[in-house]
């Protein structure tokens, strides 16, 4: 689907030229620029609108629609009210066939509230429609202007790159498998790196992998005829002495558990198995096109797990890049392979920090349901900085423990580690544990992202991919060495 058209101005809403304008009002004050009749205060006082988050009322001037939007307490009022209440606009203004919709700021925001605005209305339209058109009818939207008293521009330009490029993460998330193979995913990173000045890539195919000694990335891939990919996306936009993070992401294209086979009712998720390696993709890419001033480097590992002839099986033992040698019990625990031989490449790349993104565990759903990604790091400045990123983007991690008790757990039997933990208690932190031994001591965090990668239970997405993640990157790489 098209991109919608973003702008901010300084005109009022009124001057604009949009034929729909959304004014907030918080439950406790009044309308800062009502109509020329008050008609909107009116409205409050008769009970016929609500100041209740969420609320939308409709009125008529001149031939403009205008949405009085209720944005709650003024004091909770955040950068994830703001998603809520653009969702509820932009749903409204869609039933009434809007094309250009203008949102008047309201007066004493942050840059989160900006943010949210933007991104609640362009994640709100989002649809995936490459093999389903629309419903007969239905008019996207294909404007949105941000109206403010002072000069929001760059606030708003930034806000809507990483809202579309969500938007992007959502398409290559829908996408059937049999469209997005590794293949296919190392070259939608091609035309990222030829759209974008300051990007260089270097795609290495599964020869490649196993020559460079990548035995447990490798592994995963022996049982499709999909080849796999290590796909390294570089932007370097600052100086050679600056600090480089590195973002990694996991890239399975689709998992049917390998030789352990997943139960069919839920095997069709399975293709957004590779979400966290799209979000790192896209936010390489969108930190390219902001050109910020940051170095970073994003590695995926595109695989796809299959029970072929060649696929590796339960009792097989590997051996990962650095050398330590892997005990396959579950083929089905292929994640955390596939980033142990790429932590150990970040790591010999010299990347100062390394934060990895992946649908890893089923055990960080029940312990953290849908409201957060599970966090696991092994340095408190960083996993601090992640948090924070989070917290500000309304992506959301929480901090769980990593302790030698679930170290313990990935001891193998025949070999020095085992891809099955056992026993089958504390699944997340144990598979945390897994991918720190590769870690080691530098700066790592892994945030596991399973619950919240698609599917998501917020008004401003809808079923499938939720782009989750390319928020968090971008604020945490902006911030980074700060």
């Amino acid at each position: 689907m098209a991109a919608v058209e973003i702008a901010a101005t300084t005109e009022g809403p009124l001057a604009t030229g949009a034929d729909t304008i959304a004014i907030g009002v918080f439950s406790a004050g009044k309308v800062s620029h009502d109509l020329p009749g008050g008609e909107l205060a009116a409205m409050i006082s008769r009970g016929e609108a609500s100041t209740r988050l969420r609320r939308v009322t409709v009125w008529h001037h001149e031939g403009v629609r205008v949405l009085l939007a209720g944005l709650g307490s003024r004091d909770r009022f955040d950068g994830e009210a703001a998603r809520l209440a653009a969702a509820a606009v932009h749903r409204r203004a869609r039933e009434l066939g809007a094309q250009t919709l203008c949102w008047e700021l309201p007066h004493r925001v942050g840059e989160d509230v900006i943010a949210g605005l933007v991104a609640g209305t362009v994640l709100a339209g989002y649809r995936f429609t490459r093999y389903k058109p629309a419903p007969e009818g239905e008019r996207p939207l294909e404007r949105l202007i941000v109206s403010a008293h002072h000069d929001v521009s760059a606030a708003v330009e930034q806000a809507g790159v990483i809202a579309h490029a969500q938007n992007r993460v959502r398409d290559l998330a829908n996408t059937p498998p049999n469209v997005l193979t590794p293949a296919a995913l190392a070259e939608y990173a091609g035309e990222l790196a030829a759209r974008h000045q300051g990007l260089s890539l270097t795609v290495l195919d599964g020869a490649a992998i196993r020559s460079r000694g990548m035995g447990a990335f490798a592994a995963v891939a022996q049982g499709s005829s999909h080849d796999a990919r290590l796909i390294e996306l570089r932007y370097d936009g600052a100086g050679a002495d600056a600090p480089r993070l590195a973002m990694l992401g996991k890239g399975v294209t689709f998992d049917t558990g390998g030789i352990s086979l997943k139960p069919p009712p839920r095997m069709a998720e399975m293709k957004f198995d590779m979400c966290g390696a799209a979000a790192v993709l896209e936010a390489v890419a969108t930190l390219a096109e902001l050109r910020a001033p940051v170095r970073v480097l994003g590695l995926v590992g595109a695989v796809e797990n299959y029970p072929g002839p060649d696929a590796v099986r339960p009792g097989d033992i590997i051996t990962a890049l650095d050398g330590t040698t892997i005990q396959i019990d579950n083929p089905d625990a292929e994640g955390r392979l596939v980033l142990a031989d790429l932590v150990t490449h970040a790591r010999r790349e010299g990347c100062d920090a390394i934060v990895d993104l992946a649908t890893l565990t089923g055990a960080v759903e029940a312990a953290l349901g849908w409201a957060f990604a599970g966090l696991m790091s092994n340095d408190d400045r960083l996993a601090a900085a992640v948090t924070a990123a989070g917290a500000a983007t309304g992506e959301r991690v929480w901090r769980l423990p990593l302790d030698p008790i679930y170290a313990e757990q990935t001891r193998g039997r025949y070999a020095e580690l085992t891809n099955r933990p056992e026993p089958r208690v504390g699944l997340a932190s144990a598979a945390g544990e897994f991918i720190h031994h590769f870690a080691g001591e530098h700066p790592w965090a892994h945030i596991d992202m399973l619950a919240v990668a698609f599917n998501g239970r917020a008004p401003y997405l809808d079923k499938g991919g939720t782009g989750w993640g390319v928020r968090l990157l971008c604020e945490l790489a902006l911030g980074f060495g700060r």
